[in-house]
């Protein structure tokens, strides 16, 4: 009896001992008046830029009657798919031969700059030469230097050289990027491990293999940055296809669209087809962005803080 009295005894202070206590309540923490105002302000810049965005979607999917004849915010008897065959079918399939120039143009033009930035930016970070310090404040100049204050003198001489109105004239200034020259030359002073380098080459590594298998692989984040930039920097280009090109066979996206909206008061479905490619149009940017924003945002993140 009083030996199971004891063990009722015993189990009842065990459940006492080990019957859980409600958790201390955490204040609530009132969001201070700062951060209301920059969450509000964030919210407004972002409405701002992603309105047009959501503006193109919606008007892409109208007839060119709906398009003036309805709200420009809400869809009205959408025909999308309708709209996209008739703007990739219209005059011989101009479009998709834009389509191609611009990968051409953007997708070739990034590839080389980005090489080209990244061994420039390799040299001028690893390898001590006279006049390297020079070389490198010419090459900030040049990024402060607008595109189309360039647009002229490049007209004028690849019009010397026979090159204006083929592909090469948009295609060799593209390959040149002095913002990736210096976004290169940053990350690989801190990136680029000068006691890797020595070992590399006493285990009789030349400076080909150095660079090719060694360095581009540890500055893959700024070199994707250096591409995604130069790639939407050209894809976007309109200055300087305008003043080489005079054959439309060979014209971007953006002057395509450009003629079509010119011509529009001729023929008002162009309106429409304008309207409609340039949402094709930023379909690869926002594939592009998507897919390499981990890469981008690193290499800008390494660069701003190591620079």
């Amino acid at each position: 009896m009083s030996l199971t009295t004891s063990t009722a005894d015993a189990a009842g202070e065990h459940r006492t001992r080990t019957a859980p206590t409600p958790a201390p309540s955490a204040p609530r923490r009132t969001p201070r008046p700062g951060r209301i105002l920059m969450v509000a302000a964030l919210a407004i810049a972002t409405g701002y830029f992603l309105l047009p965005v959501y503006w193109l979607i919606i008007a892409a999917t109208k007839s060119t009657e709906r398009l003036y004849g309805s709200s420009g915010l809400w869809f009205d008897s959408p025909q999308l798919l309708e709209n996209i065959g008739k703007i990739l079918s219209y005059d011989g399939h101009i479009y998709l031969q834009w389509a191609l120039n611009s990968l051409l143009y953007a997708g070739a033009g990034a590839l080389l700059a980005t090489l080209l930035a990244a061994a420039a930016g390799f040299a001028l970070a690893k390898y001590r030469f006279r006049g390297r310090e020079a070389a490198f404040k010419a090459v900030l100049a040049g990024v402060l230097l607008p595109h189309t204050a360039l647009a002229l003198p490049l007209y004028l001489l690849f019009n010397q050289l026979g090159l204006t109105n083929t592909y090469w004239a948009v295609l060799i200034p593209g390959v040149v990027s002095p913002f990736g020259v210096y976004l290169c030359r940053i990350y690989a002073e801190s990136a680029v491990d000068d006691t890797l380098l020595e070992a590399a080459r006493v285990d009789g590594a030349r400076e080909g293999r150095i660079f090719f298998q060694l360095v581009l692989r540890l500055m893959s984040p700024a070199l994707v940055t250096v591409f995604l930039f130069q790639f939407v920097g050209i894809w976007n280009n309109y200055f300087l296809p305008l003043v080489m090109l005079s054959d439309d066979r060979k014209y971007p996206i953006t002057l395509g669209l450009a003629t079509w909206q010119t011509a529009a008061d001729r023929v008002p479905q162009l309106v429409q087809y304008t309207v409609g490619g340039a949402f094709l149009s930023v379909i690869p940017l926002a594939a592009a962005m998507l897919v390499l924003q981990r890469y981008w945002r690193t290499g800008l993140t390494e660069g701003s803080l190591k620079g």
